[in-house]
């Protein structure tokens, strides 16, 4: 059942708290470049921490990245496209965290419940009981877009029994109020070891923050990506959205630094992992494109965070400082926390474990060049989306591969071409990448288990 058996005694694990934005594209932080957004807090843990560099969402949209991320499954395996329910008899990363004598809690936006027979995105939805993750304690809401009208509810363990919370509009904005239930988890004292994961939906669409931040960014000031194309339309709409992207961002990280100081003044800081992510980017007008399901870089390229706080680089047993370059995946978080914390892999995990990347005097353990999986199982048909299903990879040493239904779609060599401006795709001068990228996406849909109809081999 277990993939190691590296299981330490409970009194030594330490805590584990993911905090997962949507929609946040790696690209969109100070840390790694952008000149529009002041992101401190997130840039410390970068620093005190590692940044994954090759994070991806390999399938970048809500639903199927976290039916993925929880499970340790492939989309395909788990929830394969918007709205789809995942599986309630499926075990999840809750269920390895308890089986370790963990405490394990969930606060924020979940969308994994199904709504597509018609309950649209209703704030007041109620997740059943039995769907939720197998959490014991468990404050959310099913899906929401409407940051200043959030709904939670759920259910905590309080003093070893489990307590209903009611329907319960929060008082303000939805990343400050969840970030609020997470620090009182914090607060609250507890013998065991915990999980926690707070998931929040800014910097998703409407792009709105509290006015102490919106007033930070207007359309005017705001420096595009060199690969909005030069189309008033386009950038007038990328102007307008990606302003109120950047105050739902620091939004986020001034939480991020709440949090932090939570930590410090519990105690909890010296023995706490923190893992900071997202479910998938924002296209916000490169490419001509808006949202996610693209392939392209801002859309699949997320932040990846492994840390603990202020003075984690000094901590002994843990590396900081620096980043790391390998293909990390939505299957890989469950499998690489479980290890961060000394746990086994459950056997039902198609994820890797990379917890090497953050612990001291642990070397890589594969040496071969990793490589990510890309798909779009059930494709949205939201208006900015691409409509088409497709299989691709990305490698280690930069280089992305994309087909659609019998016809190969991208060839980029992200190395030289981050912008993704010179696709390789069609021309014979790169037959031989082409067909070596061919069979490794062939042996990718063979390993998942998965199915597609690829194009010929070059």
């Amino acid at each position: 059942m277990w993939k190691n058996e590296n299981r330490m005694a409970p009194s030594r694990h330490p805590n584990m708290i993911w905090i997962f934005a949507d929609q946040l594209r790696a690209q969109a932080l100070g840390c790694n470049g952008d000149p529009n957004v002041y992101t401190p807090n997130l840039d410390m843990l970068s620093q005190t921490g590692i940044q994954v560099e090759g994070g991806v969402s390999g399938m970048p949209l809500c639903c199927p990245f976290r039916g993925s991320l929880l499970t340790g499954r492939y989309p395909h395996r788990a929830v394969p496209g918007h709205e789809k329910r995942m599986p309630p008899e499926l075990p999840t990363v809750a269920d390895a965290f308890a089986a370790g004598g963990y405490e394990t809690a969930y606060f924020g936006k979940w969308h994994l419940d199904g709504l597509e027979n018609g309950d649209g995105t209703c704030e007041r939805y109620v997740v059943p009981r039995e769907r939720r993750g197998h959490f014991e304690t468990w404050i959310g809401y099913e899906n929401n877009n409407s940051q200043f009208n959030t709904w939670v509810h759920g259910h905590r363990l309080v003093n070893g029994a489990e307590e209903e919370v009611p329907l319960t509009r929060l008082d303000g904005y939805e990343t400050d109020r969840l970030s609020d239930l997470l620090i009182s988890f914090l607060r609250g004292g507890r013998e065991k070891p915990f999980f926690a994961a707070l998931s929040v939906q800014p910097p998703h669409d409407p792009h709105f923050a509290p006015p102490e931040d919106m007033g930070s960014h207007t359309p005017g000031a705001v420096q595009l990506r060199e690969n909005v194309p030069h189309i008033p339309r386009i950038e007038e709409r990328a102007r307008r959205h990606i302003a109120g992207y950047y105050a739902q961002i620091e939004n986020l990280d001034r939480n991020v630094g709440r949090i932090l100081d939570a930590l410090e003044e519990t105690g909890l800081a010296d023995n706490t992992h923190i893992v900071f992510f997202s479910d998938h980017g924002e296209m916000m007008g490169s490419h001509g494109q808006f949202r996610k399901m693209s392939p392209y870089e801002e859309s699949i390229r997320i932040p990846v965070i492994f840390s603990g706080g202020r003075r984690t680089a000094l901590k002994p047993g843990l590396k900081g400082g620096y980043r790391e370059k390998v293909c990390f995946n939505h299957v890989d978080f469950a499998p690489t926390s479980l290890g961060l914390c000394g746990l086994p892999v459950p056997e039902w995990m198609e994820g890797t474990d990379y917890s090497w990347v953050r612990t001291a005097g642990v070397d890589r353990l594969d040496k071969e060049l990793t490589s990510a999986y890309l798909q779009s199982v059930i494709p949205t048909r939201h208006f900015d989306s691409v409509d088409k299903p497709f299989r691709g990879v990305v490698t280690e040493d930069g280089w992305k591969y994309v087909c659609l239904d019998h016809c190969e779609w991208m060839l980029f060599h992200l190395t030289e071409d981050p912008y993704e401006l010179v696709n390789y795709a069609h021309e014979q001068l790169y037959v031989g990448k082409r067909r070596e990228l061919y069979d490794l996406l062939c042996r990718w849909i063979e390993k998942t288990g998965d199915s597609f109809p690829m194009p010929p081999r070059p």
